[in-house]
């Protein structure tokens, strides 16, 4: 499958950055559903796990819609 530039209100829009806004989302949804279990107390840097999370996650769903 090829990528294609989106129109938005007349503005091209490339869609790895569609999906970087998403994967953040995604990411900030499963921060917030760990944070209650203090789970990110366990890491040696939180920062830089948060961030590896969010690059695993921008990365599975590139590899999902590419599919």
């Amino acid at each position: 499958m090829k990528f294609f530039e989106i129109d938005l209100f007349g503005v091209y829009v490339a869609p790895i950055s569609l999906l970087m806004v998403a994967a953040w989302f995604v990411t900030f949804g499963l921060s917030w559903a760990v944070a209650p279990y203090g789970l990110l107390r366990h890491v040696w840097h939180p920062a830089l796990f948060v961030f590896a999370v969010y690059v695993i996650v921008l990365s599975l769903m590139v590899l999902v819609i590419a599919r």
